[in-house]
């Protein structure tokens, strides 16, 4: 999936220990949070997106920054820690993980005694089941796709209100027990059973796609009120208990939520801590110039501030199918042409992304291994460039390169002037093609219209290297009608095989250490030119405590933070 990328003047900034794993750091402060002793206060939440809708059939896994996961419990849920412990999943309505069976195509979970919805009524397993029906429902779009793909027989049903009978692959054989059948292995399921669509929906109390104005919650708060784009209130659920959700400290007795707001502004009404702003945070708005310059001074926003890394990747997206990145000594060239430090400076600098030589991101959970087939140093290789192309005889080469017309996603007019200097630097002439945002991915994700060279970013749905690789370099991911997301166009069944292969891995660490070896092997090909991966650093409030970003989305975990 993508995920929006502020961007901020280029400043160029060392930030004490901004070199971490993902999952950021913590303050002082913390040493004398108490999970037990921590309830009370209002916490201000102040953001620039907003929740487009409060159904979890329609949020995707991202959607809202961690805010829905106060209001919906899963079978499974982050393990909400900083840095590595962060990015594996934790039982949530479940007991545990699931069982795997049939090679990883049957999971089976059982559910936690004592949960409840927030109107006292006991959570069953043919609640989850209805959930996920709905999340099917053409009425309810926006959710994660995975489902339709994975679960047997699955991929034509319409949801709940055309079948009523609904998906046979999803059994409940008591009120405690859910099982799943798929249609290939899948050893990641127990990540994507963190998604909001394995909520619980009590089908007594759905009222289709006017359910998001209240819906029921199985979490520590509950919806007061809630006006899509613009505002989110939250109140405790008193049928929740921190017996049986450890993992949800949920500490502030209530939660407002305001978006639609600028960053700048966000960011100096947390500088300033002014009333309410004293115990507020944010989850979207990364520290913009003027804040990460006093940072690492030894200023009192040093003791305000928590850093993460979103597995994201922006990179040069080739479509192999065209001349002259059909060949690949073209493509080699241009990888060693490329120059990283003026890609970095151009969405903010090294405070807020890192120089990528590999399409996994630099995180242990995703499986990445270093590799730098094709060196460009700091600032490009030309002369290696020239010869490279001079070698396939393709002297004076001129490309076209597509890019949004706003920097707001970060493959804008920003990077893209700055890889046309690059590749002129090589003799290559770059013609700039500026395309609408609002229709960009439509245009680059249609083969008939994709072209030649193209920007791109991409992150990971859960910490795995498998979301990553996918649906980049599947070969049976390739769609012509549109929502193409391999670019390259590239289709190896070998490659193929050894993605069936590592998705049958139930033990995280093989299957990371083959997704890393994949990579590596991609790499070689030059099909993408990795350029920069993102990091994320965030202030808050001067009375908030615990605020740290989590290490599954570098996102600061609002279950666990309390205000004086």
């Amino acid at each position: 999936m993508r995920r929006f990328v502020p961007i901020v003047a280029s400043v160029t900034v060392l930030l004490a220990g901004c070199q971490g794993g993902a999952g950021g750091d913590t303050t002082a402060s913390d040493a004398a949070f108490d999970p037990k002793t921590c309830q009370g206060g209002t916490l201000t939440v102040l953001n620039q997106g907003g929740i487009n809708h409060l159904d979890p059939a329609r949020l995707y896994t991202s959607g809202g920054g961690n805010l829905p996961s106060l209001l919906f419990r899963t079978l499974t849920t982050r393990n909400r820690q900083p840095g590595e412990a962060g990015t594996k999943p934790a039982p949530d309505l479940a007991t545990d993980l699931g069982t795997p069976s049939d090679g990883a195509k049957t999971w089976t979970y059982h559910l936690r005694d004592g949960i409840f919805f927030e109107d006292g009524t006991p959570i069953t397993s043919a609640d989850v089941k209805y959930g996920i029906e709905r999340s099917f429902a053409p009425e309810l779009p926006g959710g994660a796709p995975y489902l339709r793909d994975w679960l047997a027989g699955a991929a034509g049903y319409q949801g709940p209100y055309k079948q009523p009978e609904g998906i046979k692959a999803i059994e409940t054989p008591d009120d405690k027990t859910i099982v799943f059948r798929l249609r290939k292995p899948e050893g990641d399921f127990p990540y994507l059973a963190t998604a909001t669509q394995f909520a619980p929906v009590p089908k007594a109390k759905d009222t289709g796609a006017e359910y998001e104005a209240h819906p029921i919650s199985s979490g520590p708060y509950q919806v007061e009120s809630y006006q899509p784009k613009k505002s989110l209130v939250l109140v405790r659920n008193k049928h929740w208990s921190s017996s049986v959700d450890e993992l949800r400290y949920a500490c502030p007795d209530r939660i407002e939520v305001t978006s639609g707001l600028d960053a700048a502004v966000i960011n100096q009404r947390l500088v300033t801590g002014a009333g309410k702003d004293a115990s507020a945070v944010t989850t979207d708005a990364v520290v913009g110039p003027e804040q990460l310059a006093q940072l690492g001074t030894g200023s009192e926003l040093d003791k305000r501030v928590t850093r993460g890394e979103f597995p994201s990747t922006t990179y040069l997206a080739f479509n192999t199918k065209k001349a002259p990145f059909d060949n690949q000594k073209v493509r080699e060239a241009l990888s060693y042409a490329i120059n990283r430090t003026s890609v970095v400076n151009a969405l903010g600098g090294s405070a807020v992304v890192g120089a990528s030589t590999t399409f996994l991101p630099p995180q242990k959970a995703l499986g990445h291994q270093p590799y730098d087939y094709f060196p460009a140093g700091d600032s490009g290789n030309p002369e290696k460039a020239r010869q490279v192309l001079a070698e396939a005889g393709l002297t004076g080469l001129t490309i076209d390169l597509a890019y949004e017309n706003d920097d707001s996603e970060g493959i804008g007019p920003k990077v893209a002037s700055a890889v046309q200097e690059a590749f002129k630097q090589a003799g290559v002439t770059v013609k700039l093609n500026a395309i609408d945002a609002a229709t960009y991915r439509d245009v680059v994700g249609k083969p008939a219209t994709q072209p030649g060279l193209a920007l791109a970013t991409w992150g990971a749905d859960w910490p795995s290297g498998g979301p990553f690789l996918i649906p980049i370099f599947d070969g049976r991911q390739i769609i012509t009608a549109g929502g193409n997301f391999n670019l390259a166009q590239y289709n190896d069944p070998e490659v193929n095989a050894e993605i069936d292969a590592i998705n049958a891995l139930t033990d995280p660490a093989a299957a990371a250490a083959r997704w890393g070896a994949l990579d590596a092997k991609l790499g070689k090909l030059a099909l993408v030119i990795p350029l920069t991966h993102e990091k994320d650093v965030y202030l808050y409030g001067k009375n908030v405590k615990n605020a740290y970003a989590d290490g599954w989305r570098g996102q600061l975990d609002i279950a666990r933070i309390s205000v004086k």
